[in-house]
């Protein structure tokens, strides 16, 4: 495990391939890349070409290509130019804010979420030396997560409209043509294949597990669900965790997933006799300790008494909301996760045990 306090606050953060390099916004129009340095990390470069709060990074660990996305209804192609990072302009033709991007399995394409009721899928344009999109507009309200399946070609997308839509990314000249799937076999780009309801909450993020045989979404509700279809059936599985909502959600394999959010705390989820169950949360305070305050009992104190405490510690790495969450993979495996968040802290962590 390490702690990285890398600015005040941090909007979101990814990696390259071997963790040399890290991305992250400090909350701001700005993406800055700190590069490894013994056991720490220090500053390395600043892209500057978003011009509002920057809403998603992603890094292609294939092709060290980065991508990023912001309030400024834009989205930019970094690539690594003699020890400088170039944009790509991402032709993504949206009228609001995007919220999140996420690379395909094969590096050949994005999907940038909105806040416009649509989902642009961009692919690179050799004749004009830049990315254009076909957008996905089946949704009734703002999307803030994508995921992609394994196979490249479904992509699973959840937000404020209570629903989790799974639909073809597929794109012809650029994607090879698709092998049936339990969700179905006819593939036209936009083609939706399945749709799940949320009841009445927001789907606050979406992910698939490493064989693209489950699928778990997370509600503001505090609610989890997993899709599992490795019988060849589509079965589902809903329920209430006991803490606040998650932010972020993401497999560590087949029969484990993690849950960070609201709660200052990533959570631990596991299929135990073919259901999945609550575990534990991943960060507990040592026993016998003194006592601190709980995420809960600081917000009862600000809205009951008014006391706003700078001295107030609570009994977990991170001191304030957890908004990203990501897997860290070596040889092709998960080996940790990292999480970043409203106190500007970005904590590695452990495979739990």
């Amino acid at each position: 495990m390490s702690v990285l306090q890398l600015s005040d606050c941090l909007s979101c953060h990814a990696w390259n391939a071997d963790r040399t390099l890290v991305a992250f916004c400090p909350n701001n129009n700005e993406v800055h890349i700190w590069k490894k340095s013994g056991n720490t990390y220090e500053p390395e470069s600043v892209l500057k070409e978003h011009d509002h709060l920057v809403t998603g990074i992603d890094w292609a660990p294939k092709t060290n290509r980065i991508v990023t996305c912001s309030q400024d209804r834009n989205a930019y192609v970094w690539t690594s130019e003699g020890g400088q990072w170039k944009p790509t302009l991402v032709i993504l033709r949206l009228n609001r804010a995007a919220t999140c991007v996420k690379w395909s399995p094969d590096e050949n394409k994005f999907a940038v979420a909105s806040g416009a009721k649509c989902v642009s899928i961009c692919y690179f344009e050799q004749e004009h030396d830049w990315w254009v999109s076909k957008h996905i507009k089946k949704h009734r309200s703002t999307v803030l997560s994508v995921a992609w399946h394994p196979n490249n070609i479904l992509l699973a997308t959840g937000g404020t409209d209570f629903k989790v839509r799974v639909f073809s990314g597929f794109i012809k000249g650029v994607d090879k043509k698709p092998s049936p799937t339990p969700f179905g076999e006819k593939m036209n780009f936009g083609e939706l294949m399945k749709e799940f309801d949320n009841a009445n909450s927001w789907v606050k993020d979406v992910d698939w597990s490493p064989s693209g045989n489950r699928l778990a979404f997370t509600g503001h509700d505090s609610s989890l669900t997993v899709v599992d279809v490795s019988s060849g059936s589509i079965e589902t599985q809903s329920f209430k965790f006991p803490d606040l909502p998650f932010q972020q959600i993401k497999f560590l394999g087949e029969d484990a997933l993690i849950g960070a959010g609201h709660e200052n705390n990533p959570t631990l989820f596991q299929l135990t006799g073919g259901q999945w169950k609550y575990v534990r949360k991943i960060d507990e305070p040592k026993q016998g300790g003194p006592k601190s305050q709980t995420a809960f009992d600081v917000f009862k104190a600000k809205v009951e008494v008014g006391q706003d405490s700078n001295t107030a510690t609570l009994p977990t790495k991170h001191q304030n909301s957890i908004n990203c969450l990501q897997v860290i993979r070596s040889g092709g495996k998960i080996t940790h996760y990292s999480t970043s968040g409203t106190d500007g802290l970005l904590v590695t962590w452990d495979l739990p045990k």
